[in-house]
Parts: structure tokens; sequence; C-alpha cells
């Protein structure tokens, strides 16, 4: 049995009978939107605005390019796959991208903030939007793997998560929240 986002979520007249979609929001000046499935320009805008640091620290290693492979699933949204896209006012690039996979009642969250754009609340602001979602959708844990060297990410994720004893390998590790 598939479990899908929550009743509340507003229907689009033109989407099919499983397509839930998100509102488009400001939250404290910063538009946020779900991506479109298979939006894939938008997923790549965003990688294309992240420096190599950047890149190492998303994808726990290096990353020059994303394959098509990659483009699919980062730009897929489904019943069990969630992104949202943060923008900044009069800038029509992505600033910052979030994605959520669910696995029954837990989820594994991720995001990553373009160069130019950190350090303006932008993680904070999707990380927040992505736990009120996984709340209205029934999911009593998320998990992210944060980098060890990745000082921004860390100090955000511990303020709202615990580290999972015994998951800290390769420099990273698996944070977990309870909602």
């Amino acid at each position: 049995m598939s479990v899908r986002w929550p009743a509340a979520a507003k229907r689009s007249p033109s989407c099919g009978g499983d397509d839930l979609r998100m509102q488009t929001r400001i939250v404290n000046g910063i538009t946020i939107r779900p991506l479109r499935a298979g939006d894939t320009a938008t997923v790549t805008a965003l990688f294309e605005q992240l420096g190599e640091e950047s890149r190492r620290r998303r994808f726990a290693g290096a990353k020059p390019r994303l394959s098509e492979a990659e483009l699919d699933q980062l730009s897929r949204v489904d019943g069990t796959r969630h992104v949202l896209v943060a923008y900044l006012p009069g800038d029509h690039r992505p600033a910052g991208i979030a994605h959520l996979a669910r696995d029954g009642q837990t989820a594994e969250i991720a995001c990553a903030v373009a160069d130019a754009c950190q350090g303006r609340g932008i993680g904070r602001v999707l990380l927040a939007e992505m736990v009120a979602l996984a709340r209205a959708a029934g999911i009593r844990e998320l998990r992210a793997v944060v980098a060890g060297d990745n000082r921004p990410a860390l100090s955000l994720v511990t303020r709202v998560a615990r580290l999972r004893p015994g998951n800290w390998s390769d420099g990273s590790g698996e944070f977990v929240v309870a909602l």
C-alpha cells in the first residue's frame, strides 16, 4: 500500500487523482514552491550555482555534473518523494532546493543552497517547510546525513535533531528528527 501526502494538501484542478500539491508560499521573504514532477531545468539551474565544495558536501563526493539518471531522480516527485524550491525576491534562479524521500513513517531529507545565497536563512526555511509537510503526511521521523565539515548544515540540523548513536562514519553523521 502506498502512503500518500496529506489530503489537506491542495489539489490542482488539472491533476490526476493522486497528484497532491502544496501551494506556493512566501516565508520570511523567500518564495517556496513545490517542484513540478520532471522539472529537470530547475534542478540543473540550482546545481550549476553550487561550487565544487557545496557539491561535495551535498553529494558526499566530487560531483562535476549530474548524470541523466541522477537528474531524473532529483526531479522525481510522486507519492513518496517531495521537492521544494526556494527563490529570493527579484531573482528567477532557484536559491535552494530540499528533497524528501519517504519510506513508511520515516523519510530522508537533503538540502542544497546556491553558494551566493548561503547564510540568508534559506536552508532553515526549507527545512521548516519540509518538517511541516512531513508532519502533515504522518511521517514520524526524518533522517539527514551531514558531512562533518559542513558547519552551516551541522549548525542547522543540530538545533532540531539528535545524532543517531553509532552512525558517524566516513566523515559524515546521520541525524534523526523525531516529529
